[in-house]
C-alpha cells in the first residue's frame, strides 16, 4: 500500500534538501514528487521558490528516521504521522485568483448552454453568488462588454466529471418536475371528468324522479276519472 505523502511536499521537500543529507531519490520517494524535480530545487532551477515546512515539527518524520536514511541511501522512509486532511463542505468554492477573471466566462457558458441549471446549482459549482449569475443573464454586469462565453472546464474552473454531474442532476430535476406538472394536470382533467360525470348522474336521477312522478300523477288522475265516470253511470 503506497504511504501519504507530506500536506506540504514541495515545501518539505525544499526543506530536506537544505538540511539533510538524504539523497534526491530518498527525497523525492517521501514527498511523491520526480527525482527531477528535487534536483531542481537543489540546484536553484525550479521557476516557483518554496518555504521550508520542517516534517519533524508537524510530526511527519523524525530525526531517527532521517538518521536511518542518511546512513542507508537504499533506504526508503516511512511516514511517522499522516497529514490530517481537511474536507470543505460549505461555503462557495474556492477559485484561484488568477482564475477568478475567467468566471464570468463560464458563467455565461453555462447559462448559454444549460438553461435548465438553477442558479444555486451554478453559485456552487463555479464558486459565485446568484446576484452575479442573474446580472450576467440579464447582461446588467458592469463587465458585460467583454464576457465572452467560455466553457468552465478549458477555463479550469471546475472538471469535465463535475459539470457533467450537475447537468445530470438539473436535467434530472426538470424531468421530475415536467413528469410532476403533468400528473396534476391529468389529475386535474380526471377529477373535472369525475365532477361531470356525478352532475350529469344526478341530473338524470332527478330527471328519472320528475318523470315517474308525473307518471304517477297521471295514472292517478285517469283512475279517478275512470271511477268517477263509473260512479255516473250507475
Amino acid at each position: 500500500m503506497t504511504q501519504p505523502t507530506p500536506l506540504m511536499p514541495h515545501a518539505t521537500a525544499s526543506w530536506l534538501v537544505d538540511n539533510t543529507a538524504l539523497t534526491f531519490e530518498q527525497i523525492a520517494d517521501f514527498c511523491g514528487l520526480h527525482m527531477l524535480e528535487v534536483q531542481a530545487m537543489a540546484d536553484d532551477l525550479t521557476s516557483a521558490k518554496y518555504t521550508g515546512r520542517d516534517p519533524l515539527r508537524s510530526g511527519e518524520l523524525t530525526g531517527a528516521e532521517i538518521e536511518k536514511g542518511q546512513a542507508d541511501p537504499a533506504y526508503r522512509l516511512k511516514m511517522h504521522k499522516a497529514p490530517v486532511t481537511v474536507s470543505r463542505t460549505k461555503g462557495p468554492r474556492y477559485t484561484p485568483v488568477s482564475k477568478r477573471q475567467d468566471k464570468p466566462d463560464g458563467i455565461a457558458w453555462i447559462l448559454r448552454n444549460h438553461p435548465e441549471v438553477s442558479d444555486a446549482q451554478v453559485g456552487k459549482l463555479i464558486g459565485t453568488t446568484r446576484t452575479t449569475i442573474a446580472a450576467i443573464r440579464d447582461r446588467s454586469h458592469w463587465n458585460i462588454a467583454n464576457i465572452t462565453p467560455k466553457d468552465p472546464v478549458t477555463l479550469g474552473l471546475c472538471s469535465q466529471r463535475e459539470l457533467d454531474a450537475m447537468v445530470a442532476k438539473a436535467a434530472k430535476g426538470r424531468n421530475q418536475e415536467e413528469w410532476d406538472n403533468e400528473n396534476s394536470q391529468r389529475l386535474g382533467s380526471d377529477r373535472e371528468a369525475l365532477i361531470e360525470e356525478l352532475r350529469a348522474a344526478r341530473e338524470a336521477q332527478s330527471k328519472a324522479a320528475s318523470e315517474a312522478a308525473q307518471e304517477a300523477e297521471a295514472a292517478a288522475w285517469l283512475a279517478a276519472k275512470r271511477a268517477a265516470e263509473a260512479a255516473e253511470g250507475n
